[in-house]
């Protein structure tokens, strides 16, 4: 099947997590980034966490939004630093973080999509409030025809409801699904859910050891358009 719609993962992918590295270096001399490494894995770690652990199948037990997640990683991140923690350090590096540096590509590849007909969106576990603050930041409101958080089912990638919403929202069969992320894990749990898949492999990093490869492996986001060509 032709490819009808590109679905972006939002964190690391289309905006720099580690971007945070520069504020948390002014705030933290030598360590900012060992902090926006250890807050973004823990922040990952959560997720899961609470995705496996809640008994009730739309997450209403111990489900937290990312924002709230995000928050209690850092000062998980933090603390296993040893870091002096203050909340206007934590309130500075959370507004940073709701405005995450984006890749520079984007916003051309976004456009390419566009001219040649291709509808766009992001699937995130980021909550509606981030990412709307995300996408705005960045300019790029006008450049995608949705964005999906997983908020809406309570449940966090990669769970196969999260993925569904999707299809739900578009009315596709999922091999007309290009999925585009940087995080190998989420390349694999939309491979395996059925989604035609492009890793973005930024950070030069090896494929994971388990399950089918991506269907697809690039360097940045211009990638996209030499699969769509």
């Amino acid at each position: 099947m032709a490819i009808q719609l590109v679905v972006f993962d939002a964190y690391g992918t289309l905006f720099d997590v580690y971007s945070i590295g520069a504020l948390a270096e002014r705030l933290y001399p030598s360590q900012g980034a060992a902090l926006s490494v250890l807050w973004r894995d823990k922040q990952i770690e959560y997720t899961r966490l609470i995705s496996l652990s809640d008994p009730d199948p739309q997450g209403s037990r111990h489900y937290q939004s990312f924002w709230d997640i995000t928050r209690a990683a850092l000062r998980y991140a933090l603390a296993r630093l040893g870091l002096v923690h203050t909340p206007e350090n934590e309130d500075a590096l959370m507004a940073q973080y709701a405005e995450l540096t984006p890749f520079p590509e984007n916003l051309g590849v976004l456009q390419a999509l566009r001219q040649r007909g291709i509808a766009t969106a992001i699937l995130s576990n980021g909550s509606p409030e981030m990412l709307q603050s995300a996408v705005r930041s960045a300019d790029m409101l006008g450049c995608l025809d949705a964005v999906l958080s997983v908020d809406s089912v309570r449940q966090f990638k990669t769970t196969p409801t999260s993925y569904q919403l999707v299809l739900d929202h578009f009315e596709l069969a999922p091999a007309e699904v290009l999925f585009v992320s940087s995080n190998a894990w989420d390349a694999l749990g939309a491979t395996w859910f059925g989604f035609t898949t492009l890793w973005v492999n930024r950070q030069g990093l090896p494929p994971e050891a388990i399950g089918p490869s991506p269907h697809h492996t690039g360097r940045d986001l211009s990638d996209v358009l030499k699969v769509l060509a």
